[in-house]
């Protein structure tokens, strides 16, 4: 067997020995020495998306005689932490992955109240939560976001705050909504008023609300 792992993400929940023991299930089913008409690469292939780390996964018979697997990962942006119970990330998609003894990806952690519901069955995928994965991709896919945002909290009105990486200051961002024009202004209260003010002047910043910003 030929084993390809697409790692675009850096993410290493699953690696060459995992997906061997998947096609083979721990060893008890043995591929190596079968006939071509006895390997079924449709079941193969499900076995591996039965992973909760595996996005996608396709395998195939190449011309050298052996079977090729090529798996792709699946990619979290953000980790719920739980107090009751063990902490899940949320993939791009809004799935609910467990955590991994393997790996521990580097991902935004979000804290919400005890009043909103439960964001590990479905929340990111009903007609609510949808917008607050639109959020968390918005800021996965920016650089500059996805690495000054340090921690997401819902509170119990669904409103969003965050805490930066660099500063002092608590961001106030309020409903998952005008989300690129939020981020518009935050980026003016870093370029024009923090070099001027100072990085440690404010602790509180407030975008909720259009065309102004509250800083105290």
């Amino acid at each position: 067997m030929s084993i390809n792992i697409d790692n675009e993400y850096n993410n290493y929940f699953i690696g060459d020995k995992e997906v061997r023991d998947l096609l083979t299930r721990e060893g008890e089913r043995k591929l190596e020495g079968l006939y071509n008409q006895d390997i079924d690469l449709k079941n193969l292939e499900k076995r591996i998306e039965a992973n909760k780390f595996v996005e996608d996964a396709e395998v195939y018979r190449g011309l050298d005689g052996n079977v090729h697997v090529q798996v792709k990962q699946t990619r979290p942006i953000a980790r719920i932490i739980r107090t009751d119970q063990q902490d899940v990330y949320i993939d791009a998609e809004g799935n609910i992955l467990p955590l991994s003894d393997r790996y521990t990806a580097r991902v935004i952690p979000i804290t919400k109240s005890a009043l909103i519901k439960s964001s590990d069955k479905g929340f990111f995928q009903d007609s609510i939560g949808t917008s607050y994965l639109s959020l968390l991709q918005f800021i996965e896919n920016d650089q500059f976001w996805k690495a000054q945002i340090a921690q997401m909290h819902i509170d119990g009105k669904g409103k969003v705050s965050f805490l930066p990486q660099v500063g002092e200051h608590t961001i106030e961002f309020g409903k998952p909504v005008r989300v690129e024009q939020k981020f518009k202004k935050l980026m003016i209260f870093y370029k024009e008023v923090l070099p001027v003010m100072g990085w440690e002047k404010y602790k509180r910043v407030n975008i909720e609300y259009e065309d102004q910003i509250i800083c105290e």
